[in-house]
């Protein structure tokens, strides 16, 4: 019993060491992104993020390598969410495109201030997250094309035309975020529905387009 109990208080002390340390880690993304809404993340030190999670600067260390890893976290967490929502777009057929372009903008909506700032520092942010942001959407326009290959109607698209309709659809929903998360309350709506009619556009030329015939030789 004796043994029992001791282990019973170790795994409990690890147990809470380890809550300890995810609610910090969640801290600094939290106070992470609210600063950043305010300055932009280049313009952050070390001691203001760690402050922020009322920690000392060298506890940082504990959970990030440095700013710039910070800064991925953030990057790989925002762009898993903007993929997994666009994965639900994909999924469903035409006649629930409104249904699921308005659940991505529901997405954005609980977590505005995560979507926020990847997409300020799409454009604003230092060069290494720039270039993360860049790779991570590019991966999305590949997955979406990937999924475009596999339609029959498709068939006969190249790789390049796959490629610009992928580009295409991310473009629409990015722009659309980006001008979700700097509207007002009053002006959310009248943002879903002007880029629900943008998709169901997309939809309808993708479904209409005929590739031009090759040159004869």
């Amino acid at each position: 019993m004796v043994n029992g109990c001791m282990l019973t208080d170790v795994t409990e002390q690890a147990g809470t060491r380890n809550e300890r340390k995810a609610h910090t880690r969640a801290a600094l993304l939290d106070g992470t992104l609210t600063l950043a809404s305010e300055r932009g993340f280049a313009a952050l030190s070390l001691r203001e993020i760690a402050r922020s999670a009322g920690i000392v600067p060298t506890a940082f260390y504990r959970h990030f390598a440095s700013l710039d890893d910070l800064g991925a976290t953030i990057v790989d967490e925002g762009v898993t969410a903007l993929r997994l929502a666009l994965r639900e777009v994909r999924r469903k057929p035409d006649a629930h495109l409104a249904d699921t372009v308005r659940f991505v903008f529901e997405q954005v909506r609980l977590r505005r201030a995560l979507f926020g700032f990847l997409i300020r520092e799409r454009h604003g942010g230092p060069a290494p997250l720039r270039q993360a942001i860049a790779m991570e959407m590019q991966l999305i326009v590949r997955e979406i094309v990937a999924d475009l290959s596999r339609l029959r109607a498709l068939d006969s698209w190249s790789t390049t035309e796959l490629e610009i309709a992928a580009d295409l659809l991310v473009t629409t929903v990015t722009d659309g975020i980006a001008a979700f998360v700097a509207s007002t309350p009053r002006e959310e709506s009248a943002i879903v529905e002007r880029t629900v009619m943008q998709m169901r556009l997309i939809a309808l030329g993708i479904a209409g387009w005929a590739p031009p015939a090759s040159p004869r030789l």
